[in-house]
């Protein structure tokens, strides 16, 4: 496996191949089977801040009395905390790839203080969650994206291991912002994460989630992004996400240039072992184009690399299907 060994985030991985984080990654038992499966690394489900305030005020308003509401607020925080922290001690003392917690809050307070505890309990890095809806139409995109460098401001000053940003691409500029990110410290991006959609149900009339598992088409959503945040002179490590149902799609992404690629939905339908024959397919193809390493083909196809970049920068059809019959 010496051939699939890549550099995440300051780490070595055996596999370029991450499994990302889901319910797939929230029990000691599945993070070793994502090893013994050849994962390169895994991202710990995350630890959702408005998940555990929610348990709290369900929990609290059946009590009248304040000192035992503030009693099961305590308790439901650092129950939650404390079982998050005990996964992480737990896999760090199993598991021989990197360990990475995931975390998402909503108060500067959570994210600082979730991180530093993951830190001491031996997390290899983390991975921070992060997206603010814009929902203020007074508030300019320039306001909206300081709230991420003022939060990364704030982790870099609290925590020492790397730091990798999972973002979605509603930015007005994916490259600047990929650029701040860097000169505030921050690892890596993961390009892109997945977020709750609505869908509307027209017979019940009810707003319902839209599916949670990423197709494949989605993934022209994300190499566009990943060719030219790579091509970028800034060494900040890119893992991509969304649309890989098979080896060669990650090695689509490892040609755009990716360090990482990291799987979820594909592994909810074939289950973690899949890694296995990913990472198999991934060897098969480097065999066929004689390539000894994951770095020697590592962004062959990006921006920068590629003999017509133009393709990256087209947005419209009409050029390109114009003689389309």
């Amino acid at each position: 496996m010496e051939k699939l060994q890549t550099k995440y985030l300051g780490l070595t991985l055996s596999s370029p191949l991450i499994v990302s984080s889901s319910l797939l990654t929230s029990t000691a038992g599945q993070l070793k089977e994502a090893e013994d499966s050849g994962a390169g690394a895994v991202v710990l489900k995350s630890l959702f801040e408005e998940q555990i305030t929610s348990q709290v005020h369900s929990l609290s308003s059946a009590h009248e009395y304040p000192e035992a509401a503030d009693y099961i607020a305590n308790y439901v925080r650092s129950n939650s905390v404390d079982n998050y922290l005990d996964l992480i001690r737990k896999a760090k003392k199993n598991l021989k790839i990197p360990v990475i917690p995931s975390v998402n809050c909503y108060t500067a307070e959570g994210w600082t203080g979730f991180a530093r505890k993951m830190e001491d309990a031996g997390a290899d890095a983390l991975e921070v969650n992060v997206f603010f809806l814009p929902v203020d139409r007074k508030k300019t995109s320039a306001e909206s994206e300081k709230l991420y460098l003022d939060l990364i401001e704030k982790l870099r000053r609290s925590i020492t291991i790397p730091i990798s940003l999972k973002i979605g691409f509603r930015f007005s500029n994916i490259l600047y912002m990929i650029d701040q990110f860097y000169m505030r410290g921050v690892a890596g991006v993961v390009m892109f994460n997945r977020f709750f959609e609505p869908d509307i149900d027209i017979n019940k009339m009810e707003i319902i989630p839209a599916s949670v598992f990423s197709k494949e088409f989605e993934r022209r959503y994300v190499l566009r992004w990943i060719a030219m945040a790579s091509a970028q002179d800034v060494k900040i490590d890119i893992s991509a996400s969304t649309g890989v149902k098979s080896g060669q799609d990650a090695v689509k992404y490892l040609l755009a240039g990716a360090n990482t690629v990291q799987v979820c939905s594909v592994l909810y339908e074939k289950g973690i072992s899949y890694i296995r024959t990913m990472n198999e397919q991934i060897l098969k193809w480097m065999k066929t184009k004689e390539f000894d390493s994951v770095d020697v083909f590592r962004g062959m196809l990006n921006y920068m690399n590629y003999d017509m970049p133009a393709v990256y920068e087209r947005t419209q059809f009409m050029k390109h299907f114009s003689t389309y019959e």
